[in-house]
């Protein structure tokens, strides 16, 4: 049986300049191929500028006059994060939709970034709060749509405060729902201090569903030589239109939280079929993990210490 379309339509964006994390390849590719459709100019910041290449030959396939462009970017690296920022900023063009969409997913053992945390804590959060920070006034010159990507896996697991990285043992699923807590967690703060001090920039979540993208694929660089039982599952799932979702519904959570009208800030938005595994986008209520207001401060201010401390040992 053949599964039903599900799309949305995407407001025209002539004029907006937009960043998308992650548009290398998978959702964040996707998103960035609507966006550019929808006559924004795209930034991609991808870590393997080949693998960016190769994305930007696919979107202009699909839209040949697509404004679309590259920058270095590894966001495992705040100083990878620090040099786009800068180059950003000397660019001096507002930021109109920035979409944390990048993440690394359970490396079977630990990790950690080019400055010592967690793999996925630096990587998924850290890095994420490090570009949004730098780029706060041109995210507020933009009156932006930040909109960060986070996973059904914030829905278990806990923020583990005492041992943020991992260190004295490590479980990959709770550190990576560790990392979607903590960047839901700083989407939403971010939301109330733009409205607390009038920065203009409207702060949502969303979150993809399951769809078969190369998050539990083989990654040798995380140190998965071969594709997870759980990603091969959920290919024949979304093959047979059971359940998940694809790749290309898996984007439109973010989408929708990105571009459209209607989405509000301080908001989650993610597939809303059975178990929000897939289907059509739709607001959903906050996980029970993203509602503490005290957390999600507390989140603000352990992140800028962090990222402060690293570059202050220079």
């Amino acid at each position: 049986m053949a599964r039903k379309k599900i799309d949305i339509a995407v407001p025209d964006l002539t004029g907006k300049r937009a960043v998308i994390t992650g548009a290398s390849d998978g959702v964040g590719l996707g998103i960035a191929g609507r966006l550019a459709a929808a006559g924004a100019e795209v930034v991609m910041p991808v870590r393997n500028r080949t693998k960016g290449e190769t994305a930007i030959a696919a979107i202009r396939r699909q839209t040949p006059d697509a404004n679309v462009t590259l920058r270095a970017l590894d966001l495992s690296s705040l100083r990878s994060v620090a040099a786009l920022t800068e180059t950003l900023r000397e660019e001096d063009r507002p930021i109109h939709i920035l979409v944390n969409n990048a993440g690394v997913m359970t490396p079977p053992d630990r990790q950690t970034t080019a400055d010592g945390f967690e793999l996925q804590f630096g990587t998924n959060h850290l890095g994420h709060v490090a570009l949004v920070t730098q780029l706060l006034p041109l995210l507020r010159a933009g009156r932006a749509r930040v909109t960060s990507q986070i996973s059904i896996a914030a829905n278990r697991n806990a923020i583990n405060w005492d041992d943020l990285n991992w260190e004295r043992s490590y479980n990959g699923g709770k550190a990576y729902s560790q990392s979607k807590i903590a960047l839901g967690l700083f989407g939403l703060e971010l939301a109330r201090r733009s409205a607390k001090g009038d920065w203009g920039i409207t702060s949502n979540l969303a979150h993809p569903g399951v769809a078969p993208t190369n998050l539990l694929a083989a990654r040798p660089e995380v140190g998965r030589t071969r594709d997870t039982l759980g990603v091969r599952v959920i290919r024949a799932l979304s093959a047979r239109g059971v359940l998940v979702g694809t790749v290309d519904t898996a984007q439109l959570p973010a989408l929708y939280a990105a571009t459209s009208p209607d989405a509000k800030p301080g908001t989650l938005y993610g597939p809303s079929g059975l178990g929000n595994l897939g289907g059509s986008p739709a607001e959903q209520p906050l996980y029970t993990r993203l509602r503490g207001t005290d957390d999600a401060r507390r989140v603000w201010r352990v992140s800028e210490d962090l990222i402060t401390r690293q570059f202050s040992r220079g």
